[in-house]
């Protein structure tokens, strides 16, 4: 009778760990809610997707993120940490606004008690450009630092990275370790110095990644530096750190974890990704779609649906602003080693052709399209574009949105997502399209001729990288969403 009841009692366990695992992000499945027949019939569907592969493509991917640490007020943790490593020397990187904001002041301050001797560079430029990089650069170069600390959004954390790199190759040309076509994207064979990263917004998911991006100002367009060797050594996500953030920063950076996550989960599966690498070293940072950060991806999708209005209608819903911290780290993991595509792609000559708007919440004296709503106003037409390559995972996504799975079609996949993104943005007060930034029809050659070399980004699409006149046409379609 004993044995009986223990064993009893064990398949009750394991029944209720089942019952449980739809929720949790390392366990559930990553293609739907409850685990039905059909989701474990999709599940193997994935698997035999990505078990395929041929000799001229990948056959392997890789997962690498930082180490996080996450908690209300452990940004007090980041002075022993400094000294746990036996760090000498640190420089810190802010901007001029967090410069006065309580996220600086708590990192000093575990600094000074902990007896941490750092230096300061407190005017990181958001929004970076190479001209930025090269002054932060240039300050870590002449004082030599053995560890970095990068307090801010992403535009402090890329540009610490980037920092951090050229400060451990002093003979190195600036473009050596930009992403070509722009640089020559050479990999990172040194091992650099430990950076730990303290996010102040929820959206960029840096702590997390080897990438750092900034606009190269000789062609008016985004590029970076990607490598698993720039992700940060640790990243202190801390709810505190963010309370400070405005309405429409809170907008801007969720929007960068929505796109994050749906072209990461949309993106070209790894293995249909080419050419192989010769050498392990030369297999990219963005591989393509793949088991492991599908997983991420489509939880932090289905956090930002819940969470981002809520967060951005109300500054004391306190548990909304921590969900979307921590729905940015899942997405940085996500796209961090599966990449992003076609909205990150056309979001950056968006960016470099901006001459006069400044978006509303962020005190900058240049003007200004933030990085998520500049990755966000493509979306719905990049969508309906690319639904007829993978329309399953297009459902999967609107689905998130609150869509019925059962009632879309393949052939109508990409619609549906489309117009629950565009009614998603409207509800974040999102400019109305392009021309909402003050862009028109006469600047799609431009915009195009902006988009064409991110193929590093672009050619992750399921579609694969599109053509002039195809970016055109998203483009133009892109001229207004409501």
């Amino acid at each position: 009778m004993a044995a009986a009841a223990a064993r009893s009692k064990v398949v009750s366990t394991l029944r209720q760990l089942q019952a449980g695992a739809g929720s949790c992000p390392c366990h559930s499945h990553a293609h739907s809610h409850t685990p039905t027949s059909s989701s474990f019939s999709s599940l193997l569907k994935y698997g035999r997707q990505y078990a395929s592969g041929n000799e001229s493509t990948d056959y392997a991917f890789e997962m690498a993120a930082s180490n996080i640490r996450f908690g209300p007020g452990v940004t007090r943790e980041i002075g022993m940490d400094l000294n746990n490593i036996k760090a000498k020397k640190v420089a810190v990187y802010t901007d001029s606004n967090i410069a006065k904001l309580h996220p600086l002041k708590a990192v000093i301050e575990s600094l000074e008690q902990n007896k941490v001797n750092y230096v300061l560079y407190d005017t990181v430029r958001v929004e970076p450009t190479d001209t930025s990089f090269k002054s932060a650069i240039e300050f870590a170069r002449q004082h030599n630092p053995d560890a970095f600390v990068a307090v801010g959004g992403g535009s402090v954390m890329d540009t610490c990275k980037a920092a951090s790199l050229y400060s451990s190759h002093p003979d190195a040309d600036f473009l050596d370790f930009v992403n070509a076509p722009i640089g020559k994207g050479l990999p990172i064979r040194k091992a650099l110095k430990p950076l730990i990263a303290v996010p102040t917004t929820a959206g960029t998911g840096s702590e997390t990644t080897g990438t750092a991006i900034f606009d190269y100002e000789p062609l008016h367009t985004k590029t970076g530096i990607a490598h698993r060797a720039l992700k940060p050594y640790l990243g202190i996500v801390d709810p505190d750190n963010t309370r400070s953030m405005p309405a429409q920063v809170h907008a801007s950076s969720g929007l960068d974890v929505l796109c994050h996550a749906l072209e990461s989960y949309t993106a070209l599966p790894y293995n249909e990704r080419s050419p192989r690498p010769a050498d392990p070293i030369l297999r990219p940072a963005y591989q393509g779609s793949n088991p492991i950060s599908d997983v991420w991806s489509l939880h932090a999708l289905r956090m930002v649906v819940k969470y981002l209005p809520r967060a951005y209608k109300d500054p004391e819903d306190l548990e909304a602003q921590q969900q979307m911290l921590l729905a940015s780290t899942f997405a940085g993991i996500g796209f961090g080693n599966a990449g992003v595509h076609l909205c990150h792609g056309l979001s950056y000559p968006i960016s470099g052709l901006n001459k006069n708007y400044h978006h509303p919440g962020y005190k900058v004296d240049h003007a200004l399209v933030p990085h998520g709503v500049s990755v966000s106003l493509t979306s719905p037409s990049v969508f309906r574009f690319t639904a007829a390559s993978c329309p399953d995972r297009h459902i999967d996504a609107a689905a998130a949105f609150g869509a019925d799975p059962a009632h879309i079609k393949p052939t109508t996949a990409g619609d549906v997502l489309a117009e629950k993104l565009t009614a998603f943005l409207e509800v974040l007060d999102v400019p109305n399209g392009l021309k909402g930034l003050g862009f028109d029809s006469s600047m799609i050659p431009q915009l195009v001729e902006g988009a064409l070399p991110q193929e590093r980004v672009t050619r992750l699409a399921p579609t694969r990288a599109p053509a002039a006149e195809q970016l055109a046409k998203i483009f133009e379609n892109s001229m207004t969403n409501y």
